[in-house]
């Protein structure tokens, strides 16, 4: 399945595109428009890369924070650190797996997508921001030749940006 994404600045271009869509003989169902009183990014299924990423990250945190305490602890345990002598042995040990799971949280903020939430990440941020700004955005969503012809229609209304994507098989 394919997507085209067109940005429109205004709603008269983007209800413009949309009746030229359906003069071309698109199916309407597979047409949509995004934007003040249209649908949401969130009603079509646009992600927000930040709430995927947090998720992420608190999924990850939820084993790797305890895997980490248990493997600081090993560790003190094994080697026989005595790193804070005012702890005594079984306090170095506590404090060897509350170190441990501190890195096990730091781990689940590198591996499960905190770079992106620092970054940013795909395209489905930039679409969201030019939402936010009052713009249209235009999906058709189809086969690769019927995205094509889409695009033609669609350069007819001179749109900020159009962007095509091949969904993941």
């Amino acid at each position: 399945m394919n997507y085209l994404v067109a940005v429109l600045s205004d709603r008269i271009s983007a209800e413009a595109a949309y009746v030229a869509l359906e003069k071309e003989g698109f199916p309407m169902q597979k047409v949509a428009i995004l934007g003040q009183g249209y649908k949401s990014a969130d009603e079509y299924g646009l992600i927000d890369p930040q709430e995927q990423a947090w998720k992420q990250v608190k999924f990850m945190a939820f084993w790797l924070i305890p895997f980490g305490f248990v493997a600081g602890y090993t560790f003190s345990l094994i080697t026989g650190l005595n790193t804070f002598y005012w702890a005594g042995e079984i306090g170095n040990h506590i404090i060897g797996g509350i170190l441990g799971g501190i890195s096990g949280g730091l781990g689940s903020i590198v591996a499960g997508g905190g770079v992106g939430l620092i970054v940013g990440g795909g395209d489905a941020l930039p679409y969201r921001n030019r939402l936010n700004a009052g713009k249209y955005l235009i999906v058709v969503e189809g086969s690769e030749s019927s995205t094509r012809k889409a695009t033609s229609v669609l350069r007819q209304f001179e749109p900020e940006n159009i962007q095509g994507y091949a969904a993941p098989s």
